[in-house]
């Protein structure tokens, strides 16, 4: 199998797929670290490493070939470029998260003044692994090959599933271990790229996986939300210094605690949320120097205390703050948060 590669294609695509992905990358980060295929300087003894650290205990040479082909990237940029529409999708390998995600995103709809209502909430399945058309149409669209080269690539992923059976023929979590929040925009030839949410089958399956299904996936969602809501209020400015990174997740978590527990939002009860998030901040970010910093699981914390705070302690209970009241208070706040 490896005789038969082409020199240098993994080189050309990882250059392709550098110049189009402008995500959240803490996830695609973890189970590049999971995969030792980056070195980290991070505590890695978190639960959510260990739970990866188990699902890839049976893992022998198949590292790799997918390392090699980008099989992490390849769903991403399936649902990031073709699945346009919130319709008919469904979350979790066998649908478990359809309805609780469906319902959570309407509820963040209706409850943030933003234009929403073309956002798109979209899954990220490993099945596409093994969709030989979607494989082809991916990598010429995500990864810039011509139609020979995407041709070879598909046939190369699906003998590999095939070989390696510990990849659970492309249903292992780790190729959707992700979620993130996109801002519409063109692509030629295939035309506009909608404002999107994706939310992928790996990182809901790893949080239920350690104990907190009944949170993650709506907290999760409503983080990349928040993401959106910047993108609407020209939040992000053309600073990529850590700083700049640490503000905007910051300010993302704070919208998904206030959301999470507002009587008009989730109203989840604030103890679990708290118990979540203790354990979602701890995922291993201690790269203060990276224009990706999401700020200390210390910071994280403080962000979405003070936003559960503000729900809480309202003299108006059941009054939702605009969005762009919320980040007005939210910006006098953070150079209190970050001394945290």
């Amino acid at each position: 199998m490896r005789a038969s590669m082409p020199a240098g294609f993994d080189a050309k695509l990882k250059q392709h797929s550098a110049l189009l992905l402008k995500n959240d990358p803490q996830y695609r980060d973890m189970a590049r670290r999971a995969l030792g295929l980056e070195a980290t300087t991070c505590d890695d003894n978190t639960l959510v490493n260990q739970w990866l650290g188990k699902e890839l205990s049976d893992w022998k040479g198949a590292g790799y070939y997918v390392n090699y082909t980008a099989m992490l990237d390849v769903p991403t940029y399936d649902a990031l470029l073709f699945e346009n529409s919130s319709a008919n999708q469904t979350f979790g390998p066998n649908g478990e998260y359809t309805q609780r995600l469906t319902k959570t995103f309407k509820d963040l709809q209706r409850f943030w003044n933003i234009q929403s209502s073309d956002i798109v909430l979209a899954a990220m399945h490993g099945s596409t692994l093994r969709d030989r058309n979607k494989l082809i149409r991916t990598y010429e669209a995500g990864f810039g090959l011509n139609e020979e080269d995407a041709v070879y690539y598909a046939d190369l992923v699906l003998l590999i599933l095939q070989a390696f059976p510990e990849l659970r023929n492309g249903d292992h979590p780790i190729f959707t271990f992700n979620a993130f929040a996109q801002e519409g925009f063109e692509f030629p030839p295939y035309g506009t790229i909608p404002s999107k949410i994706i939310m992928g089958d790996g990182i809901m399956q790893a949080y239920t996986g350690i104990g907190f299904g009944d949170v993650a996936p709506q907290a999760i969602l409503a983080h990349e939300f928040g993401h959106q809501i910047q993108f609407q209020l020209n939040l992000f400015g053309d600073d990529n210094t850590p700083e700049a990174t640490r503000r905007t997740e910051l300010m993302a978590d704070a919208y998904s605690a206030y959301f999470l527990s507002h009587s008009r939002g989730a109203a989840m009860q604030w103890k679990r949320v708290q118990q979540f998030l203790q354990v979602f901040f701890n995922i291993g970010d201690c790269s203060f120097n990276s224009t990706g910093h999401h700020g200390t699981p210390t910071q994280r914390m403080a962000a979405a205390e003070w936003g559960y705070n503000l729900a809480n302690n309202a003299q108006k209970q059941g009054h939702i703050l605009t969005s762009q009241e919320f980040t007005k208070l939210f910006e006098a706040q953070l150079p209190v948060l970050v001394k945290k």
